[in-house]
């Protein structure tokens, strides 16, 4: 990279987290004040030093995650290796990647010091409570994860510079946001789940738009075309973060506040954030609906644009430190706190439901804010795909649009609806969820053949970069996916997970914690899709086994569900009894009997999609067939049934042969006998 362009990159990317970092201080120092949460406390008071700069120490920190793995995010999907836009963007992740570290040191240190009480010493003892801060306590762990990804990410980003390793590296600085979302008001609120949702998702959108925004910035583009391009691929991503935020936002609030209590400070806070968030939803709005086409008409118009995006920066920064001071801010008391907890809340952190009934399929929910943004989006993507294939006149098969939709919208109900508002009470509801995620919902997802839709709805890219379609090739061409794909493996992996997931430590973390939860839910579903994917795929897959094969495959898998099914009905013990066995529910059956329950379940319920299963093989199988005999006759009209004529001039060779072969054996006999007769006469 030219000197005088490594100069005016380190100029924007001073000027950008300057302008974030004026605002936010601002924002923070004023909402601070108005929520009272720098103030001292009456009990073991750490000092003003601490008091102000824990919450000055996260903004810092929340600047840095956001540029350095929001740059990445958007380097990933915007830029082309042939650039040295991808550099650039690269060069900026490492910075905010030091900031980060550096940042999340104070802002773990700071921590520690507010919990404690404590003054910073250098002694031994200090050192190690600070040890024990850092690997055994949950919000030291947090932390300390969180500060070892930054210290990793400012070392790995300048190692590895290509665009594969852009998108791990970006995935990896999102890993990192994980942990703080187990923390902080979230992990102490009614309704954990959902807290931890929204703040996880939260996160996730504030640090792609923000990061993305000074990426778009710092790199801009060698000329108007390609600012254009890159505005327009930016916009892309800060539409979705803005939806994401918005979403996420309101389900936050909802669970911590009121709108009859906006009046409090916390409430203020809150607006002043709802106001600034709007502002750049306006913002957006504006540059994506007006001036993103006249980029490339000239300077003129890319100089305007420069200056709106300066502006988001200082609102950005604004309400991001509204957001620090909100979480040093304690939101209004309810007086509704748990007075003698039962043993459901002391474990699962709510009230035992009501009596599960067949009602209660229809009215319980429980919703999982992922899980349904997730299923939404796939919906909406897919159809948004069918609709662009119908408007340059493709046809798209109405079966498969059906077929992908009712998967979702089972696997919202699956996550969002009464199996799992029960399955941490009842084992055999939990069993019936891992059915439908694992058997159910793939064999209706696979016949959707979404890989095929995005390679046909999808525009290629020109310029190297990597897109939707560019990312979801590479995806599906890595050795490990044709791995993971080949049908044995699928079908090693499908059904061996119930023997590793039940029989191990991975049913308890899973049911313990929230984050084992949402892997739970992902394991089953890839694995069942791989399987399902193995036998009734549409799209192309590493390796293709006969009709046969795969019928056998699925005989062979499903009796290794049979077996565990059986298992669980005979055995004598509870799999989970410090979790099943000590919840307190005085309806329903007893925890053994419901764990036999849900054996029968894994047994007989699973069946049913292995008999889909077993129908669409033997579908596909005959329409194979169907096909090839189409084929056939399709060649023999070509040909003038030539191959005809050559099946009947075989015939008539094999005849001609088999007579001169008859004429010579009886010739022989012939000889033979007239022999025979002149020994008789001698």
């Amino acid at each position: 990279m030219p000197t005088s362009l490594k100069i005016q990159s380190v100029r924007r990317a001073s000027w950008a987290f300057g302008a974030l970092l004026f605002a936010g201080l601002s924002a923070l120092v004023a909402g601070l004040n108005i929520g009272g949460g720098a103030a001292a406390s009456e009990l073991a008071d750490p000092g003003a030093v601490v008091r102000w700069g824990l919450p000055i120490a996260k903004t810092v920190m929340n600047f840095s995650m956001a540029i350095a793995a929001g740059s990445l995010a958007f380097a990933a999907f915007a830029l082309s290796p042939k650039s040295k836009n991808l550099e650039r963007a690269q060069n900026l992740s490492a910075f905010g990647a030091v900031i980060w570290a550096v940042s999340g040191a104070t802002h773990f240190l700071f921590t520690y010091l507010s919990l404690s009480g404590s003054a910073f010493s250098t002694d031994a003892t200090f050192g190690n409570s600070l040890w024990m801060f850092a690997t055994e306590i949950e919000l030291g762990q947090s932390l300390a994860i969180n500060l070892g990804a930054a210290v990793i990410l400012s070392t790995l980003v300048i190692a590895f510079r290509g665009l594969t390793s852009t998108l791990l590296l970006a995935a990896l600085s999102l890993a990192a946001l994980v942990p703080l979302a187990l923390i902080g008001h979230a992990a102490g609120t009614a309704g954990h789940a959902m807290a931890v949702n929204a703040l996880g998702m939260h996160l996730v959108a504030i640090v792609i738009w923000v990061g993305g925004l000074v990426a778009l910035f710092v790199v801009r583009g060698q000329s108007p075309a390609e600012s254009a391009t890159l505005t327009k691929r930016y916009s892309t991503l800060a539409l979705i973060a803005f939806v994401l935020v918005s979403v996420s936002g309101v389900a936050s609030a909802s669970l911590r506040i009121n709108l009859a209590e906006l009046g409090t400070a916390y409430g203020l806070i809150l607006v002043l954030k709802v106001v600034a968030l709007v502002l750049l939803g306006i913002f957006g709005a504006v540059y994506r609906g007006r001036l993103i086409g006249r980029l490339a008409l000239g300077e003129n118009q890319s100089k305007a644009f420069w200056r709106l995006a300066a502006v988001e920066f200082f609102i950005m920064g604004a309400a991001i430190g509204l957001a620090s001071a909100l979480a040093r801010t304690a939101p209004p008391q309810r007086g509704d706190g748990i007075v003698d907890p039962t043993p459901a809340q002391i474990l699962t952190g709510e009230p035992l439901p009501p009596p599960f009934t067949a009602e209660s399929l229809l009215t319980a929910w429980k919703i999982d804010l992922v899980w349904l943004v997730i299923c939404l989006a796939a919906i909406g993507l897919y159809l948004f795909g069918v609709y662009r294939l119908h408007q340059r006149g493709d046809k798209w098969p109405i079966a498969r649009t059906l077929s992908w939709v009712t998967g979702m919208l089972v696997l919202i109900y699956t996550t969002s609806g009464a199996l799992n508002a029960y399955q941490e009470y009842l084992f055999s509801i939990h069993m019936i969820g891992h059915m439908i995620l694992a058997m159910g919902i793939p064999v209706l997802l696979v016949p959707g053949a979404p890989v095929t839709l995005i390679m046909r709805a999808t525009e290629k890219r020109h310029d190297d970069s990597r897109g939707l379609r560019e990312w979801v090739l590479w995806a599906v061409h890595t050795k490990y996916a044709r791995f993971v794909a080949h049908p044995i493996v699928a079908a090693v992996l499908f059904a061996s997970s119930l023997v590793t997931f039940y029989y191990t430590p991975l049913f308890a973390w899973a049911t313990n914690e929230h984050l084992g939860h949402q892997w739970m839910v992902v394991h089953f579903l890839i694995t069942g899709y791989l399987f399902a994917q193995a036998l009734i795929g549409i799209d192309p897959g590493p390796v293709r086994l006969g009709f046969p094969l795969r019928l056998l495959m699925l005989i062979a898998t499903m009796a290794f569900h049979a077996f565990f099914g059986l298992s669980l009905m005979d055995g004598s013990g509870l799999l989970l009894p410090d979790w099943y066995g000590a919840m307190g529910r005085t309806w329903g059956q007893s925890p053994i009997d419901d764990q036999h329950t849900g054996g029968a379940i894994a047994w007989g319920i699973g069946e049913m999609p292995t008999a889909a299963l077993t129908i669409i093989v033997c579908v596909q199988w005959f329409k194979s067939d169907g096909r090839e005999a189409k084929r056939l006759d399709r060649q023999s009209d070509r040909t003038g049934n030539q191959d005809i004529n050559d099946y009947n001039a075989m015939l008539a060779k094999l005849a001609e042969r088999d007579a001169r072969v008859a004429e010579r054996e009886q010739r022989a006999a012939e000889r033979l006998a007239a022999q025979n007769n002149q020994n008789e006469g001698n």
